[in-house]
């Protein structure tokens, strides 16, 4: 049975993976592992061990914390709500492609992304 801190590891590093627009082949090879190793991890199938965790974050440029985020250690079930944002593909490559525009643009892209969910 999955444990929901592994299932919730396995998003995060699905999310930020999906976020640096890499495939889970390209961070097996940057991990030196196979890539099916990177979707049981995702699925949290399997357990990301301590060592294994830290070349993941190295390879996608994020503290090990960043994982973690979003536990709370009281109570450690994670479910998928109805809503979940980083759960969305067309989010995640929204997301993605935002970040890729240059940072001038991008400011006049928000403000106008703003001034549009204002008048709606």
């Amino acid at each position: 049975m999955k444990h929901p801190v592994d299932v919730h590891v396995g998003k995060r590093v699905r999310h930020r993976r999906w976020m640096v627009g890499m495939t889970q082949q390209q961070l097996a090879d940057k991990v030196g592992i196979k890539f099916q190793q990177i979707q049981k991890y995702e699925t949290g199938m399997n357990r990301v061990s301590a060592s294994r965790l830290w070349d993941i974050s190295e390879a996608l440029s994020v503290p090990i914390s960043f994982f973690f985020e979003g536990l709370d250690s009281r109570t450690p079930v994670i479910e998928d709500h109805e809503g979940d944002i980083l759960a969305d593909k067309e989010a995640l490559m929204l997301v993605r492609s935002y970040y890729a525009i240059p940072e001038a643009q991008r400011r006049r892209l928000f403000d106008l992304a703003k001034v549009l969910s204002d008048a709606a």
